[in-house]
């Protein structure tokens, strides 16, 4: 066959969350290790199968982790920070578990290792930590094993690791500063036995993965990737597939053509390349692998116009591989499961298990092993989409046409604003909140699940959530934070819940998709023009505030975040779409004022993950990013407090953008680096008032009174305390009551601590 298909990795969860459950039971001791692995393997065996049999012609393996693919590496090649380690014991399943989510060994705290996005996407990995004097070594066989399990069910395999370089770039030093690339002739070795052993068991295809190659990398990076593959070619049989995506690397073809590799594979949907010149581009004698199919995004593709493309392309290559653009860890696996959808509707996506199925119609049809028919009956849904009535809404897009500058910036500046937020609230030195959410019990979850399966009436349903309320509101001041929130027990999602209340969304049941471990989310769909529906977040709002005389902060999700977490259609530019949901968070915002909500906050945790991954292209995003937020929330009088909330990104990169959204206060995840982000204020001066995040909520540690101390006081080093809140770095709906109780009791206990320290000065 001249043209084969394959994908990059396939989701790992399970087709009913299965990897999901499974760790959270044996988390909380509920289940053995041997019952954890048994479903691991189950997941495995059913992925492998899937891809066979829907006619790919290489199974891939090595995509399977137990919770981060990077974190893969890291237990691979034994890089395992030194907090994590027990004496001599060789690394484990349990080793894993505790690097990625933190513990408590030796009587001390374990802080787990941060975890950010992966490129800019809305997963999340692990971050290597590197030190000066580290050694490594091959210490953890999960692709050995995994690759020799796939073989002995008859598979042809096709294994995949992240390639060296990324995983070196994507690390942290920590203690003494040094050049991290110096770690690349130690990690080599380690490379080359694990291809050595792959190559023994007649492996055809390694795929590695490199995607750092569609970023812009220094010359001195650049020779490392020549250094390295000449290095790890030379004890390989087998042939290496370098795998590119999220972009496209014109910009790195100096040295892509020069690598002592077998294939490549680029991305031809994120990636901007002229297939009728990519022929020319690259080194002849490598293998093309195309990524065809969008492994982002849930649409069905145009089978039509790829297969005329790559007709064409056939009279420079005849022989080539097609393949998703990146991994479909990104997408659902299944959407037959997904019956609460039209089949109008429903027939315009295109899940996991349906892309392998868009890989096979267009390589048998390339090769002439079935009919173009095929090919025309599987588009026909498209051509329905762009003429229907659920997608064009005038209202809404003549309301875009009206928006101008006024519309996007508030009525004074902060420095005028603060004082009279000051005065209004009257809040102390170093004033203590949260995020947002309280933990969501099981009997929340249970209550939603009744109330939408209409097991319950909506009154009882309201009068239920109303009790959860004045439960959270009466914990919190016990506790005695000084601004509340109601704590979102009607909420089952951040994106989802909000998406609900917004014309142009259409949502699944079982479109599960990882965002890190066993966090999974379902991401609502955009397929048409967007507008409010009816108030979403205002009734429970006023409801607390009627509990109690401190001021309630209301929660919304931001435009960009909204349109980040969502699939997005594809007929119009994200910018449209963000300015759409910001519109329509506008009325939200104007309403909960009028009903009497002082503070407001709109989460934007996905601006920095918006980002283009080339620098040149930056700007762009990053003004029409503002402009959404800012068009949303600039609305409001000089009383009302904006304050905003980012979580798991490099900030620096950013902070320009983020002083131009002019909020009154933003809060940020800082305690995973230990602060490290309160460097860039040593000479960055930020203007307005901000709350670094003094401990991990996704670790079940308790944060010490003295712990949280310590990041305070070195918080003021860099930041004047008039300007500083005190909230932990995220919400805490994942955590249980006695962690949420314990831990914030500490937080408020230290700021009283700091405060007596700072006034007694």
């Amino acid at each position: 066959m001249a043209i084969k298909n394959h994908i990059l990795g396939f989701p790992r969860i399970g087709l009913h969350r299965e990897l999901k459950f499974a760790l959270e039971s044996y988390w909380s001791k509920k289940i053995t290790l041997n019952d954890l692995l048994a479903v691991g393997k189950k997941i495995r065996y059913s992925n492998w199968k899937y891809q066979a049999d829907s006619g790919l012609d290489y199974v891939t393996v090595g995509d399977f982790a137990w919770y981060d693919h990077v974190l893969n590496i890291s237990m691979m090649i034994n890089n395992i920070p030194e907090r994590h380690q027990i004496n001599e014991q060789k690394i484990n399943l349990d080793t894993l578990f505790r690097v990625a989510r933190g513990s408590r060994l030796v009587n001390k705290n374990c802080s787990a290792s941060e975890m950010t996005k992966w490129f800019n996407t809305n997963y999340h990995y692990i971050v290597p930590e590197f030190t000066l004097d580290q050694k490594f070594c091959f210490s953890w066989k999960q692709i050995i094993e995994e690759t020799d399990e796939a073989l002995a069910l008859g598979y042809t395999v096709k294994p995949v690791l992240l390639g060296p370089l990324t995983y070196i770039w994507l690390g942290k030093v920590k203690g003494i500063n040094f050049n991290k690339l110096d770690l690349l002739e130690r990690i080599i070795p380690i490379y080359q036995e694990v291809l050595a052993e792959l190559s023994k068991r007649k492996i055809e295809w390694i795929q590695i993965d490199e995607p750092i190659l569609v970023l812009d990398i220094s010359k001195e990076w650049k020779q490392a990737f020549i250094k390295t593959y000449q290095q790890i070619h030379i004890v390989n049989t087998a042939k290496i597939l370098l795998s590119t995506y999220f972009g496209d690397i014109h910009h790195n073809l100096d040295i892509v053509n020069i690598l002592s590799i077998d294939g490549l594979h680029i991305d031809l949907i994120a990636g901007k390349y002229d297939l009728s010149q990519l022929h020319n581009y690259f080194n002849k004698k490598y293998l093309l692998s195309l990524g065809v199919i969008n492994g982002r995004n849930i649409w069905k593709s145009d089978l039509l116009t790829w297969f005329t493309k790559l007709k064409s392309f056939m009279k420079f290559r005849n022989v080539f591989w097609i393949s998703t653009s990146c991994s479909l860890l990104h997408v659902p696996l299944d959407l037959s499961l997904e019956d609460n959808l039209t089949d109008f509707v429903k027939s315009w996506f295109s899940f996991g298990m349906q892309k392998c199925l868009e890989l096979s119609i267009l390589s048998r049809v390339l090769n002439g092993k079935l009919d173009i028919e095929e090919i025309y009956h599987w588009i026909k849904p498209i051509n329905a989409y762009k003429s229907s009535n659920i997608v064009n809404n005038i209202v809404v897009q003549n309301r875009l046409l009206q928006i101008s500058s006024d519309h996007m910036k508030r009525k004074n500046s902060f420095f005028v604003r603060s004082k009279v937020q000051k005065l209004n609230l009257n809040l102390p030195i170093l004033p203590t909140t949260t995020i947002g959410s309280f933990p969501q019990t099981s009997d929340i979850r249970k209550l939603r699940l009744d109330y939408k399966n209409k097991k319950i009436s909506q009154l009882d349903y309201e009068d239920s959530i109303k009790e959860y309320i004045k439960n959270n509101i009466i914990q919190q001041e016990k506790l005695g934070l000084d601004v509340l929130v109601h704590g979102e027990p009607e909420r089952n999602d951040m994106v989802e819940y909000f998406s609900e209340y917004l014309e142009g969304f259409v949502f699944t049941q079982y479109g599960w998709v990882q965002s890190y471990g066993s966090r999974c989310v379902k991401p609502p769909i955009i397929v048409g023009d967007i507008s409010r529906i009816t108030p979403i977040t205002v009734m429970w709002s006023k409801f607390a505030q009627k509990l109690t005389k401190k001021p309630i902060k209301a929660m919304l999700t931001g435009p960009v975040t909204i349109l980040c977490w969502s699939f997005p259609r594809e007929d119009i530019s994200k910018e449209n779409i963000a300015k759409q949901i910001a519109l329509a968070l506008r009325d939200e915002v104007l309403d909960l004022e009028h009903a009497g909500i002082n503070i407001i906050q709109i989460d934007e945790p996905a601006l920095r993950e918006g980002l283009p991954l080339r620098k040149n292209n930056w700007n762009d995003y990053l003004s029409w990013a503002v402009k959404s937020f800012q068009l949303c929330s600039s609305g409001v009088k000089d009383k009302t407090q904006i304050h905003t909330h980012m979580c798991y990104c490099e900030f620096n990169d950013i902070m320009s953008a983020i002083v131009d959204l002019d909020v009154d206060v933003i809060t940020v995840e800082t305690s995973r680096s230990d602060m490290e982000l309160l460097e860039f204020f040593k000479n960055f001066k930020y203007p307005n008032d901000i709350g670094p995040g003094v401990y991990d909520i996704h670790s079940p540690n308790i944060p010490t009174i003295n712990w949280i101390e310590q990041l305070l006081m070195k918080a003021i080093e860099y930041i004047p305390i008039q300007q500083l809140w005190v909230n932990p770095d995220c919400g805490l709906k994942t955590r249980t009551w006695m962690e949420t109780s314990l831990a914030l009791q500490n937080m408020i206990q230290a700021t009283i601590n700091v405060r007596k320290k700072i006034l007694t000065k």
